[in-house]
């Protein structure tokens, strides 16, 4: 079986592939497990290596012609990742619309021309509630986007509904909370310093919090996230029935106890690197997100949360083979 994922470029989209390849198998459109034959990456960079184990192609997911390339008709998975993010999303609104909601709608488009209705994955986020909310959401609380970001991934959720109900694709979307700890630089994500605040002073570096440390976090790990993409597309169809959307399970933390918990496993003074300096622009995007949620179906559908901060950090030192105190 022939497997795509766009934005497998990026960090959780390359570990995807990882963990795909390391499968080795998926369940096919017919619901019966195949083979998987050939990993095809779309993206408009890769990180070094990746071109010599996976078919990585190079485009934007909205320019002509790009999609045609990379989506073969026997193609029986597609993990649809790629976004511009939501800080780059609110400051071009453009470039968000054509790539986050016209990239979408026409990626779906060419699924209806596949041999059969591949397993689709929608990757969308926890920015589809903003607004008044609740202090603890639930499966039952009503999107509402108060960001370009999350009314391009509601939008999204509806076209992957809308296409399953038609028969055109099996679809499923996995709203993401903030993904901690990413590697690597800082990128456009209001999210960002969500990883910042951890991964910047664990490498002995300054790290800039631009919201209280009371600000709240509905968070998952990277391996979190990875292994609910995979059980997503393996849940048989019947499991999701009419409504294709869920709320991923996370942990609730202020950033705070994210601090607290860092100085616990590598000393006050790796936490005592990171400085409040305050940015009015992120703080206007986080505010909107929700920070606590009650997944009662996600955990029915036997997705799993991680157990507590501390062990998303010890993760992450571990993944990256830091040696820290504690």
């Amino acid at each position: 079986m022939k497997v795509l994922i766009t934005g497998g470029g990026g960090f959780l989209g390359h570990r995807l592939a990882q963990a795909i390849a390391a499968r080795g198998a998926l369940a096919g459109p017919d619901g019966r497990e195949h083979a998987v034959t050939a990993i095809r990456l779309l993206d408009t960079a890769f990180p070094p290596g990746a071109e010599s184990r996976f078919d990585c192609v190079a485009g934007d997911l909205s320019a002509p012609g790009v999609i045609e390339r990379v989506l073969e008709r026997d193609t029986g998975a597609v993990f649809h990742l790629a976004a511009v993010v939501s800080g780059g999303a609110e400051a071009d609104f453009d470039l968000g619309m054509r790539v986050n909601l016209d990239g979408t709608r026409a990626l779906l488009e060419a699924c209806r021309r596949l041999a059969g209705p591949p397993r689709f994955v929608f990757a969308s986020s926890v920015a589809a509630f903003g607004g008044d909310l609740p202090p603890v959401l639930d499966d039952t609380t009503t999107p509402n986007p108060q960001t370009s970001y999350g009314m391009q991934k509601v939008v999204g959720e509806y076209l992957v509904t809308e296409f399953s109900r038609r028969g055109f694709i099996d679809g499923r979307s996995l709203r993401l909370p903030t993904i901690v700890v990413r590697p690597g630089k800082p990128n456009l994500a209001a999210s960002s310093f969500a990883s910042g605040i951890i991964r910047e002073p664990l490498n002995g570096e300054p790290s800039a919090l631009p919201v209280p440390d009371t600000t709240g976090i509905w968070l998952l790990s990277p391996g979190r996230v990875i292994e609910a993409f995979i059980h997503a597309h393996e849940l048989a169809s019947a499991a999701w029935g009419v409504n294709r959307v869920v709320n991923l399970p996370g942990i609730s933390v202020t950033v705070r106890e994210m601090l607290a918990a860092l100085a616990r496993i590598a000393g006050p003074a790796v936490a005592a690197r990171v400085t409040y300096q305050p940015d009015e622009r992120i703080q206007r995007i986080v505010k909107t997100w929700p920070a606590a949620f009650r997944t009662d179906r996600a955990l029915a559908l036997g997705f799993r949360a991680d157990a507590g901060i501390e062990d998303v950090i010890r993760e992450y030192i571990r993944d990256q083979g830091l040696a820290v105190q504690g």
